[in-house]
């Protein structure tokens, strides 16, 4: 029999949908999606992306871990029933579907099309003028699909609207046979430097990402653990992981998968007047920055409560969410457990914190099965009696590596006595046998809002700026982001600038969200003899001033 590792997402979803073809699937606004409709127009993408002459050309196993054989579609939309539709598509045509962040400026999005090798896209009409200023660079990406919205704009020179290709396509299966050595792809945050595309087989994202049965082994054991009646609201953007990780495992485990109103912007009154609504279960969330509006929004409905008697459990993924919040959450929703859930890109889900009742606590998490410590030189793996801050690792089911970086894909996916681990960059030690505390990535990576920001590429986006002498980016603690970005200046001698000039330029090389919330100015940014930034030093400076 077949391990879970060789059963792709495609074929799975496929059978639950014929076990409840009327069942709902998907909710958008007034659309309504029964798991037949899914199937059908998922179907129909599939086979309009292989008449474009979009699928795979080489197979799994004639390439090195870092090397795709497959087309890549981009997904440059908002959250929507096209975002999952076009996952859920590219999977059944053998192409390889992969997140755009919708706030990147030109430059940035010319960068990740083209290290991507982007051959088609699907975007919304409100982006249209961002991806033409680009579109004269990427000569591969020569397949578009445009959503409308809002916004009106025209459809782009060669495009075509995304519902006429589903109109003008089959309902048939398509005739190409997926595979689990198929491949699912996720770009990153930037944590480590630039956005890398970090690649996984379809079987074993299926399992590790999107929460696949692991005891499983045929399709039929999944379809028959496909009893979930998860009915979730997974809030945050789907161009994170975490966005589209929690839906398909929502519909990996026979649910329904709802989606706000306003994707474009967190609205408090718009998630829970739609769990109120629709009785949903479960809710995802990103941290502080999403619950602190969400909490503030129940504040101001005292006087008329939401109904929210359904909701049992609220996932916190992607960024931290910490203890004084969840205490808030917990006693204004005094039935509804709060979990934290830690993972990465790089090494799919790893653990979880539970928090319910009167007892509320962040960054500790019980090992599982698979997760260790490793030592902070990587050669050995640590036990409970060895008290160093070490690496979080994960074996087992890991992804690929990086999409053609083949040096730093052996940097994150070390062996040692022969075990191949992924090291997402995560410090943490034991707190005892069964428990570790979770002590942050080791680099300086500011996670605001559940947006992984570079410091090093802010720092850049400034200094392009002649009047920047030095500078040096550091987060600090913020009630309404997590974390917000803080910059600390030095000034050529003989300008005179003020910090809006400084700020637009910046915005000409970074997303506004990149920019920093405050910008200090002082005599000498201070640095180690070998020249690096010392980013404690900014970090307290950030802090108290």
């Amino acid at each position: 029999m077949a391990n879970t590792a060789q059963i792709g997402v495609a074929d799975v979803h496929e059978a639950i949908a014929a076990t409840m073809p009327d069942e709902h699937c998907l909710v958008f606004r007034d659309r309504r999606f029964t798991w037949r409709e899914v199937t059908e127009r998922t179907r129909r993408l599939a086979n309009w992306l292989l008449t474009q002459g979009l699928g795979c050309h080489t197979e799994r196993a004639d390439l090195a871990a870092h090397e795709s054989g497959q087309d890549h579609v981009a997904i440059y939309l908002h959250n929507g029933n096209e975002y999952l539709e076009t996952m859920l598509g590219a999977f059944k045509a053998r192409v390889v579907p992969f997140n755009v962040n919708y706030r990147y400026v030109a430059e940035e999005l010319h960068y990740l099309l083209d290290d991507a090798g982007a051959r088609a896209i699907v975007v919304h009409s409100q982006f249209a003028p961002q991806l033409a200023a680009v579109l004269p660079h990427l000569p591969r990406l020569t397949v578009i699909l445009q959503v409308p919205d809002e916004s009106g704009h025209a459809l782009l020179p060669g495009a075509v609207w995304y519902e006429d290709a589903l109109a003008a396509s089959s309902t048939d299966r398509p005739s190409v046979d997926c595979s689990a050595d198929d491949l699912y792809m996720l770009y990153t945050g930037g944590t480590t430097g630039m956005p890398k595309g970090v690649m996984w087989r379809n079987g074993d994202a299926m399992v590790e990402c999107f929460g696949g049965s692991p005891t499983a082994t045929t399709i039929g054991e999944f379809v028959v653990e496909a009893t979930t009646g998860l009915r979730a609201l997974l809030a945050p953007p789907f161009m994170h992981g975490a966005g589209h990780w929690m839906s398909f495992r929502t519909w990996l485990g026979g649910g329904t998968v709802f989606v706000q109103s306003q994707p474009d912007h967190l609205d408090a009154h718009d998630i829970w007047s739609l769990v109120e609504r629709e009785r949903l279960n479960f809710l995802l969330i990103v941290g502080d920055a999403f619950a602190r509006p969400l909490i503030d929004g129940l504040d101001r409905r005292d006087d008329e409560p939401y109904d929210l008697d359904s909701l049992t459990v609220i996932l916190s993924g992607g960024a931290p969410l910490s203890s004084n919040l969840k205490a808030e959450l917990i006693d204004r929703l005094p039935t509804v457990m709060i979990v934290d859930g830690l993972g990465s890109s790089e090494a799919g889900g790893q653990l979880a914190h539970v928090s319910a009742g009167a007892h509320a606590q962040t960054g500790t998490f019980e090992l599982t099965p698979g997760n260790v410590v490793l030592s902070p030189d990587l050669d050995r793996v640590l036990t409970a009696d060895d008290d160093q801050l070490g690496w979080l690792a994960k074996t087992g089911r890991l992804a690929l590596g990086y999409l053609g970086d083949e040096s730093k894909t052996a940097r994150t996916y070390p062996s040692i006595d022969g075990v191949r681990y992924a090291v997402p960059g995560d410090r943490a030690r034991y707190l005892d046998t069964d428990t570790i505390e979770l002590r942050g990535r080791d680099s300086v990576t500011i996670n605001s809002g559940g947006e992984k920001i570079f410091a090093e590429e802010v720092e850049a986006a400034l200094r392009a700026h002649p009047a920047i002498y030095d500078c040096v980016v550091a987060g600090r603690p913020s009630r309404r982001w997590g974390s917000e970005v803080v910059a600390i200046i030095s000034i050529r001698a003989g300008f005179d600038v003020d910090d809006a000039a400084l700020l637009t330029e910046a915005r000409r090389h970074v997303a506004s969200y990149k920019l920093p919330k405050q910008i200090i100015r002082v005599d000498d940014v201070v640095r180690s003899p070998s020249g690096k930034a010392d980013y404690r030093w900014a970090r307290e400076l950030a802090t108290t001033r």
